[in-house]
Formats: C-alpha cells, sequence, structure tokens
C-alpha cells in the first residue's frame, strides 16, 4: 500500500503498443506493482495483446495511436496534455522515442507548479542523434543495465550521472524456477502436434525474427551440431513484422541449404515460451549487435536451461554472474558449437541467486517514483 498519509500516485506510463516484448511486459509489470501498492496505473498506447492482461489487474488502458510516425501525430500533443492534467497525473514515465516526445511537448504546456515529474527508461543502444536524445531528458534516466548506462554516458556525455539509474528488468521466481514443469495438457498437445521431436535434444532460440537477433548463426550452430552426430532440432521462437516477411523465407532457404530444412522449426509469435523453454536443453542469444538486457536469457536460467551467449551487451552482464560457461565470442560459430556438445553432454547447474528478479526491478522502479512525484521537478530542456 502508498505511505500512510500520502494520497496514492497516479502514475502514467506510455509506449507505441501492447504486444509482445520486454518494453510492453516490464509496462504491465510496473502497472501490476503499482496497483499491489495502492496506487493508479494508467498506461497510453496503441494497444496489442497484452491490454487485457493490464486491465485485469486493475490499471487503466488509454488507446492512442502514439506510435504512429505521421505528422498527424502531432495533434496527440493537445490531447495528451489534457490526459495528464484530466487524470491529475504525478508523474509520466516513456519508454520509446516516439511516443516520448509526444509526451514531452505536451508537459511543457502545464505550468511548472503542476507539471507531472518525468521519467524515461532507455531500452536500448537507439542510434545516437537528436531524435533520440529525448530519451535521455528524464528527471531520471532509467538504464536496464550497465551496458545501456554507459552507452547513455558515451553518446549524451551531457546528461548528468546523478540523473541515471541502472535497474535491470527481471523475472518472477515463482513463474521461472527449476522445478518447473509444463502441465500434462500442454505436454500431450506439444507431443500430437510435434511427434517427430519426442525425445530428440531440443535447441531454442527465442526472438523476433529480425536480421540481429541471431536466427542465421543459430542455424548454423544447428547443422554443426548435427555435423558432430548429435539429432538436435532447433525451435526458432519468434515471428517475423507483418510489414517484413520476406526475411522468413530467407531464413527456410538457408536452413535448406545447411541440410536442417527438416531439423528447423519455425514456431512463430507464442504465448507459451516459458514451455518451450523448460522442455528445451540449451537456449541461445546470438545477437549480432549487443542486446540491451536479454529477458529470455535469464527466464531460460532461471528455468535450469544453460543459455550459450556471444559476450556482449546485457547477455553478457547476466551470464557473467548467472553462467559464465555459457559465454563465447561473438560470431564465433565454432565455439559456440563445441560449448553446446559441452552443454548437452554435461547440463552445467545456473546460479539461483542474481539480481535480475522481478519483485527488485519493481521495488525500485516504484521507489524512485514515489521520489520524484512529490518533489514535481521540471521538465529538463533539450
Amino acid at each position: 500500500m502508498s505511505a500512510p498519509g500520502c494520497r496514492p500516485l497516479r502514475v502514467l506510463q506510455i509506449l507505441p503498443e501492447l504486444d509482445a516484448g520486454g518494453v510492453e511486459r516490464g509496462t504491465l509489470e510496473i502497472a501490476q506493482a503499482l496497483k499491489s501498492r495502492g496506487h493508479h496505473a494508467l498506461v497510453v498506447s496503441g494497444g496489442g495483446r497484452l491490454e487485457r492482461e493490464l486491465k485485469a489487474c486493475g490499471a487503466t488502458h488509454l488507446t492512442l495511436p502514439v506510435g504512429e510516425k505521421r505528422l498527424r501525430s502531432l495533434r496527440l500533443i493537445r490531447e495528451l496534455e489534457r490526459l495528464f492534467v484530466g487524470h491529475q497525473v504525478d508523474l509520466v514515465h516513456a519508454r520509446s522515442r516516439l511516443p516520448a516526445w509526444l509526451a514531452w511537448l505536451a508537459l511543457r504546456r502545464i505550468p511548472l507548479g503542476r507539471r507531472p515529474a518525468w521519467v524515461t527508461t532507455v531500452h536500448g543502444p537507439y542510434t545516437v542523434n537528436s531524435y533520440s536524445r529525448i530519451m535521455t531528458t528524464g528527471d531520471r534516466v532509467i538504464a536496464i543495465s550497465d551496458f545501456i548506462r554507459d552507452y547513455i554516458a558515451c553518446s549524451y556525455p551531457g546528461v548528468p550521472t546523478e540523473r541515471i539509474v541502472v535497474i535491470p528488468r527481471g523475472i518472477d521466481h515463482a513463474l521461472y524456477n527449476a522445478s518447473y514443469e509444463p502441465s500434462q495438457d500442454w505436454v500431450a498437445r506439444w507431443k500430437a502436434e510435434h511427434p517427430a521431436l519426442l525425445d530428440k535434444p531440443l535447441l531454442i532460440l527465442p526472438a523476433r525474427l529480425t536480421r540481429w537477433k541471431g536466427q542465421e548463426d543459430f542455424l548454423r550452430v544447428l547443422a554443426g551440431v548435427r555435423s558432430r552426430g548429435v539429432d538436435a532440432h532447433g525451435l526458432l521462437v519468434g515471428a517475423a513484422h507483418q510489414r517484413k516477411p520476406r526475411y522468413l523465407h530467407e531464413l527456410q532457404t538457408l536452413s535448406e541449404a545447411l541440410g536442417v530444412k527438416d531439423q528447423a522449426h519455425f514456431l512463430g509469435h507464442r504465448e507459451d515460451i516459458r514451455e518451450l523453454l523448460s522442455i528445451s536443453r540449451v537456449a541461445f542469444s546470438l545477437t549480432g549487435e549487443p542486446e540491451a538486457f536479454g529477458r529470455t536469457t535469464i527466464e531460460a536460467l532461471s528455468l535450469g536451461v544453460p543459455v550459450v551467449g556471444y559476450s556482449h551487451g546485457g547477455t553478457r552482464e547476466i551470464l557473467e554472474q548467472v553462467l559464465s560457461a555459457g559465454l563465447v565470442p561473438r560470431g564465433d560459430i565454432a565455439a559456440v558449437v563445441e560449448r553446446t556438445l559441452t552443454f548437452l553432454a554435461s547440463p552445467p547447474a545456473p546460479r539461483t541467486e542474481h539480481p535480475f528478479t522481478l519483485p527488485n526491478m519493481q521495488r525500485r522502479t516504484l521507489a524512485l517514483y514515489e521520489e520524484l512525484s512529490p518533489q514535481r521537478v521540471s521538465t529538463p530542456s533539450l
């Protein structure tokens, strides 16, 4: 509950949409934490898969197309201003660049004495330019990893270091733990849908289908493992963007060229990633560019599934603390193959104690909100 004698906070988070992804999931988790503490949680987005779950926790969703990169989106500035004032918002938390610009311009229209506090989260190493700089204007700027903190400090040296706060993403140990097993109904459906995978060593890459996420490297690793006499199959879990279906076809063509067409299974978007991770022998993070954090990496590790990942970005930070043996040099397919074979032969046990927990992330974020809101600090200039 909120502190005695204090009125509940009204915190509004703003992001493009509420479909699958770490940004969206984090927004939901913070809304749930706000409600559990007796505060008011509002979210502005274009809607999506997680909207129903958001409303179920008691949060308020306000549908606006704040992710549409069109000139007419500027009309939303006045609407956001009215919304902030009308809902008596204490703090606005922006999680993406275009919504951040719209919210920041709306806040500038509100007199300082009534202006909500302003928080931004840098979820990735955006292209360094004036457009991206909006994400560094928060009264507090949340970096989701040390890697992102260093990116901010290097790319935007004018941002005072005391305004940057590192709050790693986190997982719920009640949902992700080494004793978890999928339900019998789920197992029965899986076996019926994929009989060819029964008793096969499963390798999994959970990531949306986009070029930097590592699907091509994963297919080469699968081919390399199979060439060593292991009858492994690969699960590629994630959908291509609806406007970019070509990459899926390219990956299917590559799998055929590598001789793993029948062993590479493109599962598309799934709501049962936890179950799929739990039945896999090894999970992977093979991004060509550094991950800002790496949610599925810590999810797999928490389920007791070893992860082989390239040694950069948030993936390195997680593996250094939870399973350092999983680190390999970026792009070294041969090293990934060897580490995978080692893990298949003798599975290591990831550490169970680490800072990447959901309660830790929620507690620290709400503490930041509660610290800022009474101060009514001014929205920094660009």
